[in-house]
């Protein structure tokens, strides 16, 4: 539990570390660059990275169970996925370089953008070297990686790029969040792999071996397609929208999916943590004790993504006001992935152990989610056009299919853990209904204020009100581990 709370103090400072980086970047693609740009880049965005999740071959979460379980140098063991990674991620990179309409629905695209396929392989070994770093309970490189580096380069290469000389480089102007993407990507990788080389050090020894990667393939197949499907839920509605929406459309919902995404980063960076204690715990055979922490570790992270959810939702047509007054259309698409995202929470971390006790059923209930999503999205933004509604209510319909599958997703990967471990996995607390009742009356008199007032004063009241209500009625002694920073040593003193 102390492994698990000094990375839930980390991964809070990593989120206002990316919410002051991730913000310039939203601001110069949709000030500068505009929501059609921006469309075409999110396009490109889903198929990358969903390939490059692929090619990690399930590595994020299973690499835990390898260094545990495998007999080689631990060294050696990530070099075997790594060596994986490249080979298929390079493979996947020179298809979309010859074959790229995937990436670009619309058609539209320059030869530079077609660049941003060389960020497959960078971002698969990314996922790799910083699962490896956190099975040693390191989530700071992850901080720095994803929440300082990457975010930070992305914004600062936006508007590097949008200044370059039109009349000798058009191509860089027009490609520049496609580029700045890609440079991100690599600077992230290089602190990733430094600190990669300083824990583990390069390989002794090391071979590949063909018959050892193929059951290695084999065996992490089931993972590597869980992890591309829980990942693709948060993709599938762009991707639907590039089908039946305008390209503006789909700039506006990613603004929203971005501003959307920031809570999410709190659940993704307790994963890598849970996995190695879950994985020693089932060495143990202690069921109840990964049920106490799968339900810990829900409740502090559906804590946070509510109270961050209500900040950031209230005060929704001025925080989608900054990117322009076309962003405001995206408001009610900005509500529906706010609540999404804690809605989400239960199935993220039942499925940190599912995927250690029910390989295959987890995957089963991934595919039929991402399936129902789809066909739901579909439907609804359908339906939408049929009855003549705007542009903008199409992506409200995708924000709400999300937010229904993930809903569903979660009530089922709950119930199937709680049979496997024979133990109750509840994650809701009644203190979240009185926070969140306080929490909207302020943001309702926050919204009478001036726009910028609702930003500057808004957002810090209703986060004050809410993290109060929620620390006085819903936090006992073991939640406030998350605040000692002498947690460790005070659970070594006791006997």
């Amino acid at each position: 539990m102390a492994a698990l709370a000094k990375g839930g103090r980390t991964n809070v400072m990593g989120f206002l570390l990316r919410l002051l980086a991730r913000l310039p970047f939203l601001f110069i693609a949709a000030r500068f660059y505009g929501a059609d740009a921006m469309g075409r880049f999110a396009s490109a965005l889903v198929v990358v990275e969903l390939v490059a999740l692929m090619c990690a071959m399930g590595e994020k979460r299973g690499l835990a169970q390898r260094l545990t379980e495998g007999e080689d140098a631990h060294a050696n063991l990530v070099f075997d996925g790594m060596l994986l990674a490249l080979i298929f991620a390079s493979a996947a990179a020179l298809f979309f370089w010859f074959v790229p309409a995937p990436l670009f629905p619309s058609g539209q695209y320059t030869e530079l953008d077609r660049l941003i396929v060389l960020a497959i392989p960078a971002y698969a070994l990314t996922e790799i070297v910083l699962a490896a770093q956190a099975y040693k309970f390191d989530v700071a490189t992850t901080v720095r990686a994803r929440a300082v580096v990457e975010p930070w380069t992305i914004s600062i290469m936006a508007g590097v790029l949008y200044f370059a000389p039109a009349d000798t480089m058009p191509q860089v102007k027009e490609s520049g969040l496609a580029l700045a993407y890609l440079i991100s990507i690599y600077a992230g990788l290089a602190v990733g792999m430094i600190a990669f080389l300083k824990s583990y050090g390069l390989p002794k020894g090391w071979r590949p071996h063909p018959v050892y990667m193929s059951r290695m393939t084999a065996k992490a197949l089931p993972l590597a397609t869980a992890d591309a499907i829980e990942w693709g839920t948060r993709r599938v509605d762009i991707f639907m929208l590039g089908l039946f929406a305008s390209p503006a459309i789909v700039g506006v919902y990613y603004f929203a999916q971005q501003v959307a995404s920031l809570p999410q980063k709190l659940k993704t960076s307790f994963e890598p943590v849970l996995g190695p204690v879950i994985t020693k715990k089932l060495k143990e055979k202690d069921y109840g004790a990964i049920a106490r922490q799968v339900c810990q570790v829900g409740f502090w992270i559906i804590a946070a993504q509510t109270g961050i959810a209500l900040a950031l939702g209230l005060p929704g047509e001025a925080v989608m006001g900054l990117g322009g007054p076309e962003y405001v259309s995206g408001t009610a698409a900005l509500g529906f992935l706010l609540a999404a995202e804690a809605i989400a929470a239960t199935a993220v971390v039942s499925e940190a152990a599912l995927i250690y006790t029910a390989r295959v059923k987890n995957l089963w209930i991934s595919v039929a989610t991402i399936t129902f999503q789809a066909m739901l999205t579909v439907a609804l933004i359908l339906t939408v056009a049929r009855l003549g509604y705007g542009e903008p209510f199409k992506g409200a319909m995708a924000a709400l299919a999300l937010m229904i599958a993930l809903g569903v997703a979660s009530f089922v990967k709950a119930r199937l853990l709680s049979r496997i471990l024979g133990h109750p996995i509840n994650t809701w607390r009644w203190a979240l209904l009185h926070a969140t009742g306080a929490a909207i009356l302020i943001g309702y008199l926050a919204t009478l204020l001036p726009e910028w007032a609702e930003l500057i004063f808004g957002i810090p009241a209703i986060l004050a009100i809410y993290g109060w209500v929620i620390w006085t009625r819903g936090f006992g002694p073991d939640d406030r581990v998350l605040f000692k920073r002498n947690a460790g040593a005070e659970q070594a003193k006791t006997p």
